[in-house]
């Protein structure tokens, strides 16, 4: 009876205290998923990605975003990165080609995916990371916190890293529809019902303002729209003639009330299976 008394305090001892993370083998690929519970780097062999080069109407951001990673893989200082605006207008599929454009450039550059609810634990990935010799970008894809969300103080852990500083080998870039993380009419219900209106919600806006770079998407015209299909059936090897293209791209795009990079990528990927080309 003692025994088994004994065993389960030992296993709630350990769910409470987990093993410490065996060193992970960062040779196994050039990009990795942050797992919790337990804890762990998963390698990713193949990511998905798009050419930097069928990216249309982001030139700017692309270009910025694209300079500062060099700086980055080469070892020089560079900046945390906040991708915001419009959705489905390429920001996720920037990080993933900007970094694909990287490795394609002969330099060394890691990728770790990190989910937003996974923050309170990157103080203990960022351990693993720090003093390594390689070069870290942490990526967290669609970020936002709500009115009564606390995760956002584990983000300074990685704009600012506390006492010990943010790892030199490391710089995170995150995308959201919010250019402050949080939603507009939050932070003014704040201000209205605060004491000090101006110190109210200062911790939770100035988290945007950590991020060197803040680079912008916005909806994407007709002619952009169009171009970016052309781009991809010409990379993939999809003919059709131009009105037919125009007729049904634009009904397309009418048919989910939007206009973005992500609808025109449906609008392919339809007109792909319907030409019986293979998208790979």
């Amino acid at each position: 009876m003692a025994n088994k008394t004994l065993k389960r305090i030992a296993e709630a001892l350990e769910r409470m205290a987990p093993a410490p993370l065996p060193s992970p083998d960062f040779e196994a690929a050039e990009a990795f998923v942050w797992h919790v519970e337990p804890e762990r780097l998963e390698p990713v062999p193949n990511v998905s990605h798009v050419g930097i080069d069928l990216l249309v109407g982001v030139n700017r951001s692309r270009d910025t975003l694209l300079a500062n990673t060099i700086q980055f893989a080469k070892g020089m200082p560079a900046n945390n990165a906040l991708l915001w605006g419009a959705r489905g207008m390429g920001k996720s599929s920037l990080v993933k080609a900007v970094h694909a454009e990287i490795l394609r450039q002969g330099l060394p550059l890691k990728i770790i995916e990190l989910q937003r609810e996974d923050l309170p634990s990157v103080s203990r990935l960022l351990n693993h990371l720090r003093d390594r010799e390689e070069r870290f970008v942490l990526f967290c894809d669609d970020l936002s916190f709500s009115h009564d969300d606390q995760h956002y103080k584990s983000l300074k852990a990685v704009l600012d890293g506390g006492i010990e500083g943010r790892p030199e080998n490391v710089v995170f870039y995150a995308t959201s529809n919010r250019r402050h993380l949080m939603p507009r009419d939050m932070i003014e219900n704040e201000r209205g019902s605060a004491i000090n209106p101006s110190e109210a919600v200062e911790e939770k806006v100035s988290l945007s303002d950590r991020f060197g770079l803040w680079l912008g998407f916005h909806p994407c015209s007709q002619d952009e729209y169009l171009e970016m299909i052309r781009g991809y059936c010409a990379t993939y090897g999809v003919e059709i003639d131009e009105g037919t293209l125009w007729a049904e791209a634009i009904e397309w795009q009418a048919t989910r009330g939007s206009r973005s990079g992500r609808v025109a990528w449906q609008y392919f990927t339809d007109l792909a299976g319907r030409r019986g080309v293979q998208i790979k």
